[in-house]
């Protein structure tokens, strides 16, 4: 195919993202996709991430991948990869514009992206990084389209991790106490998704690394449960929230559960997607803390052994995050 690229409308640590429309007739492809480059010689997340959305072609929750390609621009090798273009930005951009999401749009959009989890598991992945900036909103027919996109960290069931990956205020206990990313791990994500729909704010109240990471992993502390939510949207994110993950949910379980279970309208028109703003920053580091939070927590006093200091120790590098390199981030889609 040949193509023409357009304007820049992301860019992270992979690479760039652009606009990019087909050259010629080429009913294969959309009119308007978007395409992720990055040097040849830098491109092996990219690549993994493009293999994967193969795989995964057939579920209409997950990003459409429509192929690669290597280019040539100013004397440097790109690798691209085309990708279906969320016209209606990300979930994050939904919620901190502020618009009111009833709770039938909430489990209309918990539904599709349960099923998307869903089915990356059953095809043997584990996304290992849900997060609402992760989830991305399509026009459909006369409704919204959630789609879960970036598999840039996704791996193999069963497959150890390479080192600390994820979003620490969406890992699960296990990924922080002892690096374990597994199935599980997504859905515990998934429930902070869900809190973080319903009150407009993360579901942890933390914004210190350290005693974040402590209490995830290391109390038995769980997300507070929202009161604003029906008593089955409660007992939901309990099932999402079980610390032992053995013992919580799957997604295959989750569906069959009776917050998802109705058949709600999934159109959704209470929303004038319009007013979403598409200029917020995107997260300037795996860590994601938000900015604007007003509310304090009282940090846990409690001495916590050599080895549990070690281990957040590893995790957070020693060190506060320096930021300051990133801060011409913009929104990825």
């Amino acid at each position: 195919m040949e193509w023409i690229k357009g304007e820049m409308i992301g860019k992270g640590s992979f690479g760039t993202v652009n606009m990019a429309t087909p050259r010629g007739n080429f009913n294969e492809f959309p009119s308007l996709m978007a395409v992720k480059s990055s040097m040849v010689s830098q491109s092996s997340m990219l690549g993994k991430e493009k293999e994967i959305l193969t795989q995964l072609k057939d579920c209409p929750q997950i990003l459409q991948c429509f192929g690669d390609d290597v280019t040539v621009e100013n004397g440097v090798q790109m690798y691209n990869i085309f990708l279906e273009f969320a016209s209606l930005g990300n979930l994050s951009q939904l919620i901190k514009s502020g618009s009111s999401m009833g709770e039938s749009e909430i489990r209309n959009y918990t539904r599709m992206i349960t099923q998307g989890i869903g089915y990356i598991h059953e095809m043997g992945f584990v996304h290992s990084d849900i997060k609402p900036q992760n989830i991305l909103l399509c026009s459909g027919e006369g409704k919204i389209d959630l789609k879960i996109a970036d598999f840039g960290l996704a791996k193999r069931s069963g497959k150890s991790s390479n080192g600390f990956i994820g979003t620490p205020l969406y890992m699960s206990p296990e990924s922080v106490s002892c690096n374990e990313n597994e199935t599980a791990s997504d859905i515990w994500a998934l429930g902070c998704v869900v809190v973080e729909m319903i009150t407009g704010k993360p579901a942890w109240k933390c914004s210190d690394l350290s005693n974040l990471l402590y209490r995830i992993g290391f109390t038995e502390q769980v997300p507070e449960i929202p009161s604003e939510i029906s008593e089955q949207g409660k007992d939901f994110l309990r099932k999402c929230f079980i610390r032992d993950p053995t013992k919580r949910s799957t997604a295959e379980m989750l569906l069959r559960h009776p917050f998802l279970s109705n058949d709600f309208d999934s159109q959704v028109g209470s929303i004038s997607f319009k007013e979403l703003k598409r200029t917020y920053s995107s997260p300037k580091s795996t860590f994601d803390f938000p900015e604007s939070w007003s509310d304090s927590i009282e940090k846990d006093e409690s001495n916590c052994s050599t080895c549990l200091k070690d281990r957040i120790g590893e995790l957070v590098l020693g060190k506060e995050p320096n930021w300051s390199t990133s801060d011409s981030w913009i929104v990825v889609r």
